[in-house]
């Protein structure tokens, strides 16, 4: 996968929290879940372009590491609103879980991949 289709693809990732976040029940939780979930998955999508533009592999790594730590917060979200039923677009929910889950795994690896490539720890 090239950077440009893992762009578009958290482009899109984020579109779809977006649209999810406004099935989420209006109670307390399922507002303040709405409000966090958008943060955190646009996030990892905002920091995915400050990525590219790393200014060391270092920097790069840090970089691609905050992205990562946005979807993994962005997939608990996910969980806890699919656990405690508080979505009522089942399949968006389950649409966004799988997503953020390969996405998840896309990033451990290109990190691994960018360590390994430039001989850091």
């Amino acid at each position: 996968m090239n950077k440009l289709d893992l762009e578009e693809r958290l482009v899109w990732f984020s579109v779809r929290i977006i649209e999810l976040s406004e099935s989420l029940q209006k109670s307390y939780a399922g507002t303040h879940l709405s409000k966090q979930i958008i943060r955190s998955a646009t996030s990892s999508a905002l920091n995915y372009g400050e990525a590219q533009s790393g200014e060391s592999p270092r920097d790069f790594i840090h970089k691609m590491g905050v992205c990562l730590k946005e979807l993994r917060e962005t997939f608990i979200n996910l969980k806890i609103s699919k656990y405690g039923r508080l979505s009522n677009n089942e399949k968006l929910l389950n649409t966004c879980y799988i997503e953020n889950n390969e996405l998840i795994a896309i990033f451990v690896k290109s990190i691994e991949t960018a360590k390994k490539n430039n001989n850091i720890k």
